[in-house]
């Protein structure tokens, strides 16, 4: 796979170099100086890693891997700040996306190819939980995380602060609210929180959002695909827009 780098040395000197990773695999059980210089790196870098079983790094590097396992990050990332100011500066109600823990890549990508098409001015993600920029993704977003600002954050805390100062409405998609879609005013500076299909949304982050909004349910099912979700609720903000 041409978004993998594995070897203890060649992933230390690609950190140190600013290469972007994804997340690293490390074997479980290593040890040694090499191996504390790129835990090191790691931590100082806010890169995501996880133990794995030596077996399933065999599987994925065919090669000699020393029990370390990188992906290649496929986009560039840009800070969350950054992309917000941006935003603000060429539109006076900017609309984001947020994905608290959607860890399926094609969800990923298929509400990044929505989010392109609605206009939405960026996508905020986590580090750590948040599904990967991988081939996959991109084939599904049809382009589309190629084109739109993606940040990811070490804890979406940080952003939702930093948005609310900014005077947006933090909205989250959940099937607890009240309240349903069609009542909240998009046409305000907006950030939709989406949260994963088993677990929703944090109570952490849904207890900083300003609003709640459920979509209709007729049928027995009672839930959507969250890529589903995540596009009519972006598209009630463009109904509302136009």
């Amino acid at each position: 796979m041409n978004n993998l780098l594995y070897g203890m040395h060649p992933v230390i000197e690609g950190i140190e170099a600013g290469r972007k990773f994804e997340k690293v695999l490390l074997k479980q059980g290593l040890e040694g100086t090499q191996f504390r210089q790129l835990m090191e790196l790691l931590k100082t870098n806010g890169i995501p890693y996880q133990f794995v079983p030596g077996d399933k790094l065999n599987y994925i590097a065919k090669g000699a891997h020393q029990g370390v396992v990188a992906y290649i990050a496929q986009v560039d990332y840009l800070p969350f700040e950054e992309v917000v100011d941006s935003a603000l500066s060429k539109s006076e109600a900017p609309l984001f996306i947020m994905l608290d823990g959607v860890s399926d890549v094609r969800n990923f990508g298929a509400i990044a190819r929505s989010a392109e098409c609605a206009g939405v001015s960026g996508i905020i993600l986590p580090a750590k939980g948040g599904a990967a920029i991988n081939a996959d993704a991109i084939k599904t977003s049809a382009g589309a995380l190629l084109r739109i600002p993606i940040s990811k954050v070490s804890n979406l805390k940080i952003p939702c602060f930093y948005l609310l100062e900014a005077g947006f409405q933090l909205v989250a998609a959940t099937e607890k609210s009240d309240n349903y879609l069609y009542d909240i005013d998009f046409k305000k500076p907006t950030a939709i929180i989406m949260g994963s299909e088993e677990k929703g949304i944090s109570p952490a982050i849904l207890s900083l959002c300003t609003a709640q909004a459920k979509i209709p349910m007729a049928g027995a099912i009672g839930s959507l695909n969250v890529s589903n979700a995540a596009a009519i609720v972006m598209y009630e903000a463009v109904r509302q827009r136009l």
